[in-house]
């Protein structure tokens, strides 16, 4: 199917998708724009409609994040306060930096001197991290309620960070950063800090 016939944001998410693998290979210098629209099976021309150059490739990988965190915060600002949401927020973050963080992190390690100019500022992320505590938590807190989620989510972003030279698949990186956010920030009802067994487990 070519580029025309599929949905813009379908497309973009596949070319980003693409290039990550492509710039993570052989890394981001080596890696040319029509490289990237052969692997896709389309037109350099179809490619540049979506992203005239490899920056802006970069750029979006870490804005799609940013757009992520959004979308949680105002998820969780139509939602019922208290323990069982929070669980549902740690499961999203997880979810998400998965499905996102992991390949972006082994891009950026392969390529740090890149992105001093490309990626979002550190202020843009913590903007979005006080807003979703400040959702979570409420003028009602106590401190530890505060710092124990603040801790949790928190957790998720180091466990990737932390596993990256190590010898593990996604999902054992994924599973070890739920049950470690988890052992912070117990399910509701548990009356211990075990986390439930992760989707798919038997």
């Amino acid at each position: 199917m070519g580029a025309a016939q599929r949905r813009g944001s379908d497309t973009k998410a596949e070319i980003r998708a693409v290039a990550l693998e492509l710039f993570t290979e052989q890394g981001y210098e080596a890696t040319s724009l029509r490289e990237i629209a052969e692997r896709l099976g389309v037109t350099k021309a179809a490619l540049y409609y979506h992203f005239p150059s490899k920056e802006e490739i970069v750029r979006s990988l870490f804005t799609e994040y940013l757009a992520a965190l959004d979308e949680l915060v105002s998820w969780v600002r139509t939602q019922p306060p208290g323990p069982e949401l929070r669980a549902q927020v740690i499961d999203r973050m997880i979810a998400t930096a998965s499905e996102q963080k992991l390949p972006v992190m082994r891009f950026a390690l392969t390529n740090q001197h890149l992105l001093k100019d490309l990626r979002p500022d550190r202020e843009n992320v913590l903007e979005r991290l006080n807003a979703l505590y400040d959702s979570l938590t409420g003028p009602d807190a106590t401190v530890e309620e505060a710092i124990r989620i603040r801790m949790a989510l928190l957790s998720v972003h180091f466990a990737f960070h932390a596993a990256q030279d190590l010898d593990a698949t996604d999902r054992q990186i994924t599973d070890a950063a739920r049950s470690i956010a988890y052992l912070l920030n117990p399910p509701a009802g548990t009356g211990r800090a075990e986390p439930p067994a992760p989707p798919g487990a038997h």
